[in-house]
């Protein structure tokens, strides 16, 4: 097979930043993907909604001249039933961060239970929960530590629609198949990297993001379930730019800018070890039954061509720099 059409393409993960960050990275998603769902841990958290409507404005100044819906997501925090109604038309979901997490996390959730309220009106109102799920525990547990969090909320809970973003582990699989009521985002570079890969030599920076990448065995679960065409596992790239100075230091920031090779690399790693056929439901059709979204319809031709991934897009390094891939967008319609 030299070409592939993928139809209407999604990022159920994506992260934004502000700005000139902003404008200079958005527009790289928004030529290819049909829509993303948009984080909203800013400097100043999107948690109101005066800040949403004002962050989605400036989304969308960024991605003028492209097909392209950005889902907005609300920061978590205790919400009352008449600010969650009024919300409730403007997004797709509310993300909880644990406090202290990952990047501009520190205004997330300390004391789960003190949020049960705001849970049962999210249930009551059908608004999806978006969950990064880590604990503060030892790095390497910190996914699995958190499992106990996500079976208390979907038994809790079992028509509040929960999100496990960015899953790592054999063991989240197999939380999500205990419960109807949970989906899961996986990323590009959760298929392909293991720790070893960022430090197992000279540490990689850009390669260091949050959730860590974990065991060979872990990725190979992941693999596995992507590759089968798992119904309720869909595409969140999770690309979080950062300036390479912020990368290439002391106290690396966590995050990778995979957003301008996700649909070709994907596109090859389905072409080796899956079904063509279901990257689309992987990169579309799972997330749209799960979200119940009708995104706008844009198709997406690659074709069998290698290119070479820049070094830089602007002052940031994107994932596989200066990589040859065997697929590229061809045009998109």
């Amino acid at each position: 097979m030299e070409h592939i059409t993928l139809h209407t393409p999604l990022d159920m993960h994506l992260h934004l930043r502000e700005g000139e960050m902003l404008n200079n990275v958005a527009p790289l998603t928004a030529a290819i993907f049909s829509g993303a769902v948009i984080m909203p841990n800013l400097i100043e958290p999107v948690n109101t909604l005066h800040r949403l409507q004002n962050y989605r404005q400036a989304v969308e100044t960024a991605c003028q001249g492209y097909t392209f819906t950005p889902y907005m997501t609300l920061f978590f925090r205790q919400y009352s039933r008449e600010e969650l109604e009024a919300v409730k038309p403007y997004i797709v979901g509310i993300k909880l961060y644990p406090a202290g997490i990952t990047t501009q996390s520190e205004s997330g959730v300390s004391d789960l239970d003190a949020c049960l309220d705001t849970l049962a009106e999210m249930e009551a109102l059908d608004i999806p929960l978006l969950v990064h799920g880590e604990s503060n525990g030892f790095v390497m547990d910190r996914e699995t530590e958190f499992l106990a969090v996500y079976e208390k909320i979907a038994s809790r809970f079992p028509n509040l629609r929960v999100v496990m973003e960015h899953i790592t582990t054999a063991a989240a699989l197999q939380l999500m198949d205990a419960y109807p009521n949970i989906g899961a985002t996986v990323t590009l570079h959760h298929l392909l990297l293991t720790l070893d890969d960022v430090v197992g030599g000279l540490m990689k920076p850009h390669l260091f993001c949050k959730p860590i990448a974990k065991r060979p065995e872990d990725r190979q679960a992941l693999c596995d379930a992507v590759f089968c065409g798992h119904p309720r596992l869909f595409f969140g790239s999770d690309s979080a730019p950062h300036p390479r100075h912020t990368k290439e230091c002391c106290g690396c920031a966590a995050g990778i800018f995979s957003a301008p090779v996700s649909l070709p690399k994907l596109t090859e790693l389905f072409m080796e070890h899956s079904n063509v056929t279901l990257l689309q439901d992987f990169v579309s059709n799972n997330a749209r039954a799960f979200y119940r979204i009708t995104p706008v319809q844009k198709n997406i031709h690659l074709r069998k061509k290698q290119w070479k991934v820049p070094s830089r897009f602007g002052d940031v390094v994107p994932f596989l720099a200066e990589e040859t891939l065997s697929w590229s967008i061809f045009s998109t319609i």
